[in-house]
């Protein structure tokens, strides 16, 4: 059925040095429009450091990545910045939150709309009839974003005043506000408790079918990885060592050993 679907992402023998250790070691993948695909391993595995790289942040020592944009042209964006990856549709989340905290919930999706705005920077400077109506297609757009997260009522509420997991929900709603046709979330239920988590669970698998957005995550929580991916990749010491549907992955001697050590194997 995938190779029926338009690839939307394909990593080719990626890796990168760190002062002479090897962070990752030859990473290849290739994601499909509209899955859903978790990359897992235990701590320190290179999860990151690959969603680094995907997402411009690091540039790899050796490796390519090809990624086809909503016109299906291919591009080598390897060497491109995280600000030009979110031009071309590439959109992410972080580990540890990174919104701007002393400003509302608003502004900070606001911010991701700048790329939407129609008018001149005089318009903004004098004011003008078409500023205003920007303006509320602009607030229009926070509010209908916000609401699909049940956030409707935080608006004016400044960012560092929310609760964790809604502050969570905002990152998500913030990196879809640019209208990504990738989005990478990289450990969207760390620090929430299991009724947070379900409920995200249900959130990523609205958004995922709403937004026809193509959904690449890191997780540790295993309940939340086996409940809504379609398909695993599985790192260990920067390499992969299995790819599989859940079901294969969790009975995967290499993973087990992987997560619970030599002792495991018999598990």
């Amino acid at each position: 059925m995938n190779n029926e679907k338009k690839v939307v992402l394909q990593a080719c023998d990626l890796s990168i040095v760190f002062g002479g250790l090897k962070a990752v070691d030859n990473f290849n993948c290739k994601i499909h429009q509209g899955e859903l695909v978790g990359l897992i391993g235990p701590n320190g595995a290179g999860k990151t450091t690959v969603f680094n790289m995907l997402s411009g942040v690091y540039c790899p020592t050796d490796g390519e990545i090809d990624y086809w944009d909503k016109k299906d042209h291919v591009q080598k964006i390897g060497k491109k910045t995280p600000a030009k990856l979110n031009l071309i549709g590439i959109s992410r989340t972080f580990q540890n939150i990174r919104l701007f905290s002393k400003l509302s919930v608003e502004d900070n999706i606001r911010i991701a709309l700048h790329s939407d705005r129609k008018i001149h920077p005089w318009d903004v400077l004098l004011r003008t009839p078409a500023f205003r109506r920007d303006e509320a297609r602009m607030t229009e757009k926070v509010e209908d974003l916000l609401s699909i997260f049940g956030m409707e009522d935080k608006i004016h509420e400044k960012a560092a005043n929310l609760p964790y997991g809604q502050q969570r929900k905002l990152e998500i709603c913030r990196a879809l506000a640019s209208k990504p046709q990738l989005l990478l979330l990289d450990e969207p239920a760390a620090g929430m408790n299991p009724q947070e988590t379900d409920e995200l669970m249900k959130l990523i698998a609205m958004i995922r079918k709403k937004f026809n957005v193509t959904i690449l995550l890191i997780e540790h929580d295993m309940h939340l990885v086996m409940g809504i991916c379609e398909r695993l990749i599985v790192l260990n010491y920067g390499r992969i060592i299995a790819e599989g549907i859940p079901d294969e992955i969790q009975k995967n001697p290499e993973v087990i050993k992987a997560y619970l050590g030599e002792e495991a194997t018999d598990v």
